[in-house]
């Protein structure tokens, strides 16, 4: 061997060797152990059945350990799904709670806004709301309640909008009015996952 060492390397091969030495001094030969056995008035032709059941001690703890270690990975997975879970929600409540109302109407199919309408021709009714800060890029849930003079709701529209593309959207819901509806004062409601977000009065003749 001809090769040329640092000065660093040849102090690496010195620990190494010690390290080496140590190690050997600390193990024993089965015939040591047999003589130690012997010293302790211990029977020694049990050393072989000794051995496997150390191997067998040894190579379960090393299971117990790798249980233990894939356990806690699947804990933490579950905790790191849960946060996720709770932060998306989080995120969509705040985006939902910031969407409100820039403006509302009942109209007509023809878009004519309604302050009072006959319930003679049997029209059919548009509560047309403007929102604002509408999350973009998300479906909306929407429902509308059709409330008459008693309080009653007459009729409730349950429906999810397109894809929003930008934060000020369009939407509405419809009912036809037959003759038979009391008169009075109407009332049109718009709820966004269950949050009342507009209303509007409106007079049948």
């Amino acid at each position: 061997m001809n090769q040329r060492l640092t000065q660093e390397q040849l102090n690496q091969i010195i620990a190494e060797v010690q390290g080496l030495q140590l190690r050997q001094e600390a193990e024993f030969d089965q015939q040591q152990i047999q003589q130690i056995l012997q010293e302790l008035n211990l029977p020694p032709e049990l050393l072989d059945e000794a051995l496997i059941q150390l191997g067998r001690r040894q190579a379960l703890e090393m299971q117990q350990r790798r249980n233990k270690m894939i356990a806690f990975g699947v804990v933490g997975a579950i905790i790191i799904a849960i946060a996720g879970t709770i932060f998306f929600n989080q995120q969509q409540s705040s985006l939902l709670a910031n969407v409100s109302v820039q403006q509302d109407n009942i109209t007509l199919a023809d878009n004519r806004n309604l302050q009072s309408v006959s319930r003679q021709s049997n029209p059919e009714l548009f509560y047309r709301v403007i929102l604002k800060d509408a999350p973009i890029g998300k479906k909306l849930s929407l429902a509308c309640n059709w409330i008459d003079p008693s309080g009653q709701v007459v009729k409730q529209n349950n429906y999810q909008t397109r894809e929003i593309k930008t934060s000020v959207w369009d939407t509405y819901c419809r009912y036809t009015l037959n003759s038979a509806a009391p008169a009075g004062n109407w009332k049109a409601e718009m709820l966004l996952e269950g949050r009342k977000i507009s209303e509007k009065t409106f007079a049948v003749e």
